[in-house]
């Protein structure tokens, strides 16, 4: 069964391509039936069913047309367009009422028409983010032969996905008196603009996956896993945890583990494993659950919207978009978390890594490759970022306090760090896996870098501005030349 990629052009040949593999094709959650975005094929008009109902039906109906000779499981579903909730864009549904009522008839009336011309479909509903939650609340009514796909929040726990600064946590697996099949929507990837893991490694440990797939299962949430991974090469020890998972339905970690690294690599197996689980044990925790650890986008969205508040003049108040992870506090106080944490970060990766090399170290060329790949690029990825953070939020203080060479030295050293990521995704791009993290615009490092920069140049301006060339006749010139000319 496979997603054959999200949101992609419509003349793509993913589709055909998948079906002709004899896969099973199924639909994200914001592209229900795998129908065209609405704002696409209708630029300028407003994406509401309620008052287009033709037109997506038409969409709908010209989906259905396409596959009805594929083997596809049908999701049926209704959010926004750029996969966030319908009511973003029409306030009008401001109860949970009005909404579980819409998204009740909209699947109703796509099941009606799948039924009408695909014979014994077969129906999932993706109960993700919102629509678990009103689902939970009694607001949302399902056919009863649908499969119910209950989703984690991103970060692997089956509770409902923070939206912005709300968490509300709702479980997201099935109650006792729930009927019906049901099944997994499950990220060992994710993407959300705060804290989410996407080029590295999943940091939960594999305990941790255990603990929430076979609770999942024992809630009889075993019908169907989807397993979102972005991409598979960066994530292959995630992903076979959930292999062993879903083939016998448990799984026994250390052996799994061991498992694992003699099929990968042929000397070096025990410290190997070693790193294995302590990669999780380095990640920073920003909140106080179990799933609250960073993943490299942690070092990148935070750190551009604080770069962003900071040159727009905000500094007397807070940023709201980082109340999730600091709090509601002045803002030279959220970048003093942030620091605070950043620091111990750098020093638990600083010593994983170390740790890392050492083995590899030990290793013939062909292991210390794959060992590179597979595991110290997570880690120098983290560290890069981490330092990179860092020492941002020491420029911002340096800022505050209107030492602006200082706060342009400290902005300097972000972003090298931050281009040491950068030289980390090129180092991995080797062989075949040439040019494979070019794509990188959802963690995006090279933004990163850009808006660091755009940082250094606004601080060269307080006090070096219009020739830049006090500060280097000031703390660089030999000051046998400073007084000639």
């Amino acid at each position: 069964m496979v997603i054959p990629g999200t949101d992609l052009p419509r003349d793509g040949i993913h589709y055909e391509l998948a079906a002709e593999m004899g896969l099973w094709v199924t639909h994200h959650h914001a592209e229900p039936l795998g129908a065209e975005m609405f704002l696409r094929a209708y630029p300028g008009r407003k994406a509401s069913y309620q008052q287009e109902p033709e037109l997506f039906e038409s969409l709908w109906q010209e989906a259905i047309e396409e596959q009805q000779n594929m083997k596809v499981l049908w999701v049926l579903s209704f959010r926004g367009q750029g996969d966030a909730p319908f009511w973003n864009n029409d306030p009008s549904f401001d109860t949970s009422e009005k909404r579980g009522a819409m998204i009740s008839k909209v699947i109703r009336k796509q099941y009606e028409m799948i039924g009408s011309v695909v014979q014994d479909p077969v129906f999932c509903v993706a109960l993700y983010g919102e629509i678990s939650e009103l689902y939970k609340g009694g607001y949302v009514e399902l056919p009863d032969d649908v499969i119910k796909i209950w989703a984690d929040n991103g970060y692997g726990k089956m509770v409902s996905r923070r939206h912005g600064n709300q968490n509300l946590r709702v479980s997201a697996l099935p109650a006792p008196e729930d009927g019906g099949k049901h099944g997994v929507y499950y990220h060992v990837t994710f993407h959300d603009l705060q804290a989410s893991n996407h080029l590295t490694l999943f940091p939960g440990s594999a305990d941790f996956l255990k603990q929430e797939i076979e609770a999942a299962f024992a809630a009889r949430a075993n019908e169907y896993l989807l397993i979102n991974c972005g991409n598979i090469q960066p994530h292959v020890y995630a992903l076979d945890i959930m292999r062993e998972l879903w083939i016998g339905g448990t799984i026994d970690t250390n052996k799994h583990l061991s498992q694992f690294v003699s099929s990968y690599y042929s000397a070096g197996h025990a410290e190997l494993e070693e790193l294995y689980r302590s990669y999780t044990e380095a990640a920073i925790r920003y909140g106080p659950h179990a799933d609250d650890l960073a993943g490299d986008e942690y070092y990148h969205h935070p750190a551009r919207q604080m770069i962003g508040h900071w040159l727009q003049g905000w500094n007397d108040r807070p940023d709201p978009r980082l109340f999730w992870t600091v709090g509601d506090v002045p803002f030279i106080e959220q970048v003093r978390r942030f620091e605070e944490r950043l620091e111990h970060g750098i020093q638990k990766w600083e010593m994983w890594l170390q740790r890392c090399d050492e083995v590899l170290a030990k290793l013939d060329a062909d292991d210390r490759r794959r060992a590179i790949d597979q595991l110290r690029f997570h880690g120098a990825l983290h560290l890069s970022g981490c330092e990179g953070f860092y020492w941002l939020c020491r420029s911002y203080r340096e800022y505050s306090e209107q030492r602006y060479p200082q706060a342009f030295v400290f902005a300097s050293e972000s972003m090298w760090c931050y281009q040491r990521g950068l030289h980390v995704l090129r180092d991995a791009e080797h062989g075949k896996w040439a040019r494979f993290y070019q794509a990188d615009w959802l963690t995006n490092i090279e933004s990163t870098v850009y808006n660091v920069d755009t940082l250094r140049r606004y601080l060269r301006m307080q006090g070096d501005s219009p020739e830049f060339f006090k500060w280097y006749k000031e703390y660089l010139m030999p000051e046998t030349e400073t007084f000639i000319g």
